[in-house]
């Protein structure tokens, strides 16, 4: 589409804003916690994989505004453990290296946000509109006078991912989709959590309002080595 360009896990918007979505740090300590022993390696492959999209961008003379962080940036529901205190002000310190400003669209996980964004003077905000594009997190729709402003909504939440299969090999990668909701252009976003990658979209249920209808005819771009045009979903089953 016009307009906006798919940068491994980001999608740049307007030349000079790129948008990134569901980081959920702290993730394994969170699963930790439940009996599941998971390695604490995420916030070292998150920087890693940002250093290499910003180096691109770098090389492309791209400076970069203002970074959305389209929800989830933690993964606790209703408090801050200590690697989401200590990861989280790690990861917006690096990112305001790169930017000027940094805007948090509040997600279904970040109920207890707010005292990490006063450290860091970041806004929180339910909603983010650059021009016509609406950028929601996409637990659920907002009021209809919000939705008539726009022409494109990008959300995130769903954490799209498809897998595909050679014989009895099979290995799920992460995805953007395009598709519509009602008469809006919607791109829904790849999670950046890395730990995991995400809901299967041919073969799990969704979780977001803004899909529960007809994808068959949603485009998919896988996210591997660079980005790939798989087409629609109904000639991927």
């Amino acid at each position: 589409m016009k307009g906006y360009e798919i940068i491994d896990l980001g999608i740049l918007v307007e030349k000079n804003t790129i948008i990134f979505s569901d980081f959920h740090i702290g993730y394994e300590e969170a699963l930790n916690k439940k009996g599941i022993l998971l390695p604490k390696f995420q916030f070292k492959e998150i920087i890693t994989r940002l250093n290499k999209i910003f180096t691109e961008l770098k090389k492309r003379k791209i400076k970069i505004e203002k970074i959305v962080i389209n929800g989830d940036l933690k993964h606790e529901f209703g408090k801050i453990s200590e690697q989401e205190w200590r990861e989280t002000l790690r990861l917006l310190d690096f990112l305001l290296k790169h930017c000027k400003e940094i805007i948090f669209v509040k997600g279904n996980h970040d109920t207890v946000l707010g005292p990490i964004a006063e450290k860091r003077k970041v806004n929180i905000v339910d909603y983010f509109m650059i021009n016509d594009i609406l950028i929601i997190h996409g637990h659920k729709i907002p009021e209809k006078k919000i939705i008539e402003k726009c022409r494109t909504i990008i959300i995130g939440h769903e954490h799209p991912a498809v897998s595909l299969r050679d014989d009895a090999r099979s290995e799920k990668f992460k995805c953007f989709l395009k598709g519509k909701f009602k008469n809006k252009k919607l791109i829904v976003m790849p999670s950046f959590c890395l730990a995991a990658e995400g809901t299967d979209v041919l073969s799990e249920n969704l979780l977001s309002p803004f899909l529960k209808q007809d994808i068959s005819n949603f485009d998919v771009a896988i996210v591997a080595d660079k980005v790939y045009n798989f087409g629609k979903i109904k000639n991927l089953y």
